[in-house]
C-alpha cells in the first residue's frame, strides 16, 4: 500500500483506514478487469464464470465501504447524505 508518511508516525486507526481504502481501490480495479474480460470473451461459459467472479468483488467492495463508513465519521455523513437520495 502506498505510504506518504513514515509508518512509525501514524497511529493504528490511520493505518487501518489506509489498509481499507487501498483494499477498496484494489476491489474496484478487479471489478474493472473482470468487466473487460467478460466483455472480451466469446465463450459463454467462461463469461459466466468471469461475471460471477466480478460480482464477488462487488461484495468485497461493499463490505470494505461499510467498514470505512463505520470508522470514518466524515465519510459516514457524506454517504448518508448522497447515497440513495433523489
Amino acid at each position: 500500500m502506498p505510504r506518504y508518511e513514515v509508518a512509525e508516525d501514524l497511529d493504528e486507526k490511520t493505518k487501518d483506514l489506509s489498509r481499507a481504502r487501498q483494499s477498496l481501490v484494489e476491489e474496484i480495479e478487479a471489478i474493472m478487469f473482470y468487466d473487460e474480460r467478460a466483455n472480451a470473451t466469446k465463450d459463454k461459459d467462461l463469461k459466466a464464470v468471469i461475471i460471477h467472479n466480478r460480482d464477488d468483488e462487488k461484495e468485497h467492495a461493499s463490505l470494505l465501504l461499510e467498514w470505512l463508513r463505520k470508522h470514518d465519521e466524515a465519510l459516514d455523513r457524506e454517504l448518508k447524505k448522497n447515497l440513495f437520495s433523489k
